[in-house]
């Protein structure tokens, strides 16, 4: 092989190999502003859900709820997503809750398990203290304490500082406010469907 059909092949591939992360889906902080005022409280009980597409009633939820629906509504059921891999691939995902095969009505809504689905499917970015570096539409998750695990979608409005603003359920409802680095920060995911 010569050299100018060498570099034919090699040069793109490193180009490819450097390129930036995919856009953000940026219809998901719209999607999921929708929700604010209709999801007014957090309940984090076990429900039993229909499945698949299963739910809990919209006026209530967790963090993972916001996210689970602004995603189903372009297309991806995370409760059936994380189920069936977690059917094929249960040593994967974390144990914190004892159990001994996967549960269709809780696993979806579970923070670790969500960072876990997302980067199985390649959708884990760096994490960073830039503002810049998180796009409307990213997904970030944080560690409020211990035991307490959060994630939050990234909005295409920003907080008075300039960095983008949030919008989540951290115990009063779905709301949109600023606080990307409130809480240290342990993943950062840009969806891609």
């Amino acid at each position: 092989m010569n050299i100018n059909r060498l570099c034919q092949l090699v040069i793109p591939a490193l180009a490819l190999s450097f390129a930036l992360p995919a856009a953000a889906d940026t219809r998901l902080p719209e999607l999921a502003r929708k929700q604010i005022g209709i999801t007014v409280n957090y309940d984090p009980d076990y429900t039993v859900l229909p499945y698949p597409g299963g739910d809990v009633p919209m006026e209530r939820g967790v963090c993972t709820d916001v996210v689970i629906r602004a995603l189903r509504e372009l297309g991806l059921d995370l409760q059936k997503a994380v189920h069936e891999d977690m059917r094929s691939n249960f040593s994967a995902y974390p144990k914190l809750w004892g159990l001994k095969r996967p549960d269709r009505n809780i696993d979806h809504r579970r923070v670790p398990n969500l960072q876990t689905y997302f980067r199985r499917r390649g959708w884990e970015l760096p994490i960073t203290d830039k503002a810049e570096d998180y796009r409307p539409g990213d997904i970030v998750t944080c560690r409020i304490d211990a035991a307490l695990f959060h994630i939050m979608i990234v909005s295409d409005r920003k907080a008075p500082d300039g960095s983008p603003c949030i919008i989540h359920n951290i115990g009063a409802g779905t709301q949109e406010e600023e606080g990307l680095f409130f809480f240290p920060l342990t993943g950062h995911y840009r969806v891609k469907l």
